[in-house]
């Protein structure tokens, strides 16, 4: 049996529950060059969403294939302290904040 990817889920932070999914996988931008992934944050019954984007994996900059997408809870736990922390309200209305990371979540 081979394990399944899992691109989207359910965390607990603080007693909330923050749903996320996988928004865009590594790419090559025409503008921007290589573009790291992104996943998108929603709590649970809340209005805005938050986009975490990591940077561009290294060895899709030295020019090597790409590698399997590593998504665990811990990182998305440390994506959502990192939107909270950088002012990202939930509960609030507009279009989603677009938060940059480093390549484990803070």
């Amino acid at each position: 049996m081979s394990k399944s990817r899992t691109n989207a889920g359910t965390v607990d932070v603080d007693g909330t529950s923050y749903e996320w999914h996988l928004h865009s996988e590594p790419h090559l931008s025409d503008d921007e060059g290589w573009k790291g992934m992104t996943i998108a944050l929603l709590e649970q019954g809340a209005k805005r969403e938050a986009l975490v984007e990591f940077p561009a994996p290294k060895r899709l900059l030295k020019g090597l294939p790409r590698g399997r997408l590593q998504l665990d809870d811990a990182t998305i736990v440390r994506c959502v302290r990192a939107a909270l922390s950088t002012g990202w309200d939930p509960m609030s209305r507009g279009r989603p904040v677009v938060i940059m990371v480093d390549s484990e979540g803070n």
